[in-house]
């Protein structure tokens, strides 16, 4: 590991557990077999609770292999476990705080990224109050590890099946996030763009939904004694995962509330309106792909602009690599700091209720635009 990690600075600890649905539905990325989802929970826990229990495991052997593969990260795993970095500050199946509910946040991971892969905003968020969900979507995460021991690769050629035909949907992307134009024009331009070369994606994000609703559904069974479901919930997400909490609180009515974390909306967005509060990140590159994000919306949407930062490096992985061209120039703590700021301002003031806004600021490392509402009703 390259940096410091960070640790959780809210009054809680952080227990974790992991849980898996079998046979859910048919599996669509393969010709054979059903549907499996696996999740990872992280929530708070009293410090007096956890006091003597081991922390829990970072990455897995398979996982740390999969990432070395995919993402050419430099990862020795015996080397990793032999030093003692390779854990997660969460304790595995500690006790829940005895009679007290929190609100939830579903997350969702960027595609072929993987269910831990922003697990330093998940702890952070779950110090301070908050159930968080990470959900892993089979064939198209790094790896997903279920409970009995089996495991899920990402699926081959994933890149090439998200731009179809490859090179010129990947030029015409390209060109995209240098157009100029208001932001109705832009999201216009990108709704034409995915749907020439990105419907790919936009099949996979009914899936996505699918995963998630399947993964809520086991938490309302089975974790209703301390997660509090009458607040609503919250979504939040990287990537394909961010666009996912854009269609959620788009979609469904559960969700309250929901932050993209630069992800392109993709999705059939175009003649619906956003009636829930909506906060969307982005680095400078990614700034055209999500204007959809600040039109034709009945509740108050924030757009937080991170400076010298790429998209990868809004991940775990700026915490692990020394690659400012792939990960942004930002500097690791800077990044976390800001962007767990932001989802605390803006789930405290819309999910839990303890300010009737966020308090957004520009600084050094942000500069925040307030879209008010543009359409009635």
């Amino acid at each position: 590991m390259k940096e410091k990690l960070p640790v959780p600075s809210g009054e809680y600890a952080v227990g974790t557990l992991t849980y898996t649905i079998y046979h859910d539905r048919e599996e669509k990325m393969c010709q054979s077999g059903m549907r499996n989802i696996a999740a990872r929970v992280y929530y708070p826990v009293l410090k007096s609770a956890v006091e003597n229990l081991p922390k829990a495991r970072y990455l897995s052997e398979r996982m740390a292999k999969g990432l070395k593969k995919i993402y050419l990260l430099p990862l020795d795993y015996e080397k990793l476990e032999a030093s003692g970095d390779n854990v997660s500050e969460c304790y595995e199946k500690a006790p829940v705080v005895p009679g007290k509910k929190f609100p939830l946040i579903v997350f969702n991971h960027g595609y072929n990224s993987y269910r831990e892969g922003n697990s330093y905003l998940c702890l952070e968020m779950a110090s301070h109050g908050y159930v968080v969900i990470s959900v892993a979507h089979s064939m198209e995460a790094v790896s997903v590890e279920f409970d009995d021991g089996s495991a899920i690769d990402a699926a081959k050629g994933l890149s090439q099946k998200i731009y179809q035909p490859f090179l010129q949907a990947v030029f015409e992307t390209l060109k995209f996030t240098k157009e100029k134009g208001s932001n109705e024009e832009l999201a216009e331009k990108f709704d034409i763009l995915q749907k020439k070369y990105n419907r790919y994606l936009m099949d996979r994000m009914d899936e996505w939904i699918l995963d998630i609703k399947a993964a809520l559904s086991y938490a309302r069974e089975h974790f209703g004694d301390f997660i509090d479901f009458e607040r609503g919930i919250g979504a939040s997400g990287h990537s394909f995962g961010g666009a996912s909490a854009y269609t959620l609180c788009m979609d469904e009515a559960d969700f309250v509330c929901g932050i993209n974390i630069d992800g392109g909306l993709y999705g059939n967005h175009w003649e619906k309106v956003l009636r829930k509060p909506f906060l969307q990140i982005s680095c400078k590159a990614n700034v055209n792909v999500v204007t959809r994000g600040y039109v034709r919306h009945t509740k108050p949407v924030y757009g937080v602009l991170f400076r010298d930062m790429s998209h990868v490096g809004f991940s775990d992985m700026k915490f692990w690599l020394n690659m400012k061209s792939a990960l942004g120039k930002l500097e690791p703590e800077k990044m976390h700091e800001n962007l767990c700021r932001c989802h605390l301002e803006f789930f405290d003031a819309y999910l839990k209720g303890k300010k009737e806004t966020p308090e957004l600021k520009d600084n050094d490392v942000i500069s925040v635009t307030e879209y008010a509402p543009d359409t009635e009703g």
